[in-house]
């Protein structure tokens, strides 16, 4: 076992991982919707784009997981990562929608390394206690990378006429410094044999419906926001560099929450039922958005739900999980969290297209109140 000097030194190292890859998500992210449609692309297309971009995800951290336990764990996020960089370097070089769907599924199928393994190394290098606490400083750091980036994204379009096209390259080379951090957790991180490998071990995920129901809802919303909602601002008139700015002031939102998460661990139903409703409520705020402040406390609003979800209901598994199952289960997890970030834009696509660009955020709404009666009603099953 590693002694807990080591075991703090590798946290660390997952930590400044998490920080340049935020960065450079942060950096381009909200700009591929809107580069999309400057190659003419719809909002179904955005939906199949964003589709094509999740369902990696869907399948891929299933099999990670159960590479978790057999492989070195450093060397999976490195790989990933570098396969990551390539990917956006490519983006760089679309000229239909078409090559912006085969390579923001690189992407998926690259982002499918990088959190399994980064949950794995982090929950064997925590204790039960202090878990939530470090999961949740490893998405701060995340969040304030994705929080840095849209600046620097925002000043270099606005101020130095940086093209889209070279802003993705640029991303890809700060994701590409990520690699070395990666590999420096190569070293003492040799797999544990004694984990179960095995299909039917992840498929103890369907234990924990109403965890799956939460996720689901949640991640479909992360989703949409993220593949859809820049492009619907952009139409509502919000400028690029405006739009970037308003990914930073969520940025800012989820870090604050984050920070609180010892808190709310402590009020943990409360919490989970407050992730569900703000984020029902936020998009609420959207669909009435026009302008930027609207949008502004819409992301606020978001922020809160977008952060704390994640811990609260990784928390939930992870403690009524044998040792020997975590990593069967961060994939099957992860797998869920992916079923709902690659069906949210798909159908917000369609329903955007064919009922209004609107529609999709008041429907969001409807959904996450009928999820938190559900929740209520079955809350024995997500206690800790």
């Amino acid at each position: 076992m590693l002694h807990t000097s080591k075991m703090n030194k590798r946290v660390v190292l997952v930590y400044i991982t998490a920080l340049i890859v935020g960065f450079s998500y942060g950096m381009h992210n909200p700009i591929v919707p809107v580069f999309s449609q400057v190659i003419g692309a719809s909002y179904f297309d955005l939906g199949i784009i964003g589709f094509s971009n999740f369902i990696p995800y869907m399948f891929i951290p299933l099999f990670v997981g159960l590479l978790l336990g057999r492989f070195n764990n450093g060397l999976l996020l490195s790989l990933g990562l570098a396969l990551d960089a390539v990917s956006i370097y490519l983006l760089s070089t679309a000229n239909s929608v078409l090559e912006v769907i085969i390579f923001r599924t690189l992407t998926g199928v690259a982002h499918s390394f990088f959190w399994p393994p980064c949950e794995s190394i982090i929950s064997q290098a925590s204790s039960p206690e202090t878990r939530v606490k470090s999961i949740s400083r490893f998405m701060a750091f995340f969040v304030i990378g994705i929080m840095m980036g849209p600046l620097i994204g925002s000043f270099l379009l606005q101020n130095l006429d940086v093209t889209y096209r070279i802003l993705f390259q640029l991303a890809a080379f700060a994701l590409a410094t990520s690699i070395i951090s990666s590999l420096l957790l190569t070293k003492d991180g040799k797999a544990n044999q004694k984990v179960k490998f095995s299909i039917a071990s992840s498929k103890k995920i369907i234990e924990f419906p109403i965890v799956i129901l939460i996720l689901l809802f949640c991640s479909a919303a992360f989703g949409i926001f993220l593949t859809i909602l820049p492009a619907y601002m952009s139409d509502r008139s919000i400028s690029e560099s405006n739009i970037e700015l308003l990914f930073f002031i969520f940025g800012i939102s989820r870090l604050v929450s984050l920070l609180s998460s010892d808190f709310l661990m402590k009020k943990f139903l409360p919490s989970l039922m407050g992730v569900i409703l703000s984020i029902a409520i936020g998009m609420m705020v959207v669909f009435y958005s026009h302008s930027i402040m609207e949008f502004v406390v819409a992301v606020l609003i978001l922020g809160f739900g977008f952060s704390v979800y994640f811990p609260l209901t990784f928390e939930i598994i992870m403690r009524r999980t044998r040792k020997e199952y975590v990593g069967s289960l961060i994939g099957a997890y992860e797998a869920t969290f992916g079923i709902g970030w690659a069906a949210g834009p798909l159908v917000a696509g369609v329903i955007a297209n064919s009922f209004g660009t609107s529609v999709p955020y008041l429907l969001l709404f409807v959904v996450g109140l009928i999820v938190t009666g559900i929740s209520l009603s079955r809350k024995r099953s997500i206690t800790v």
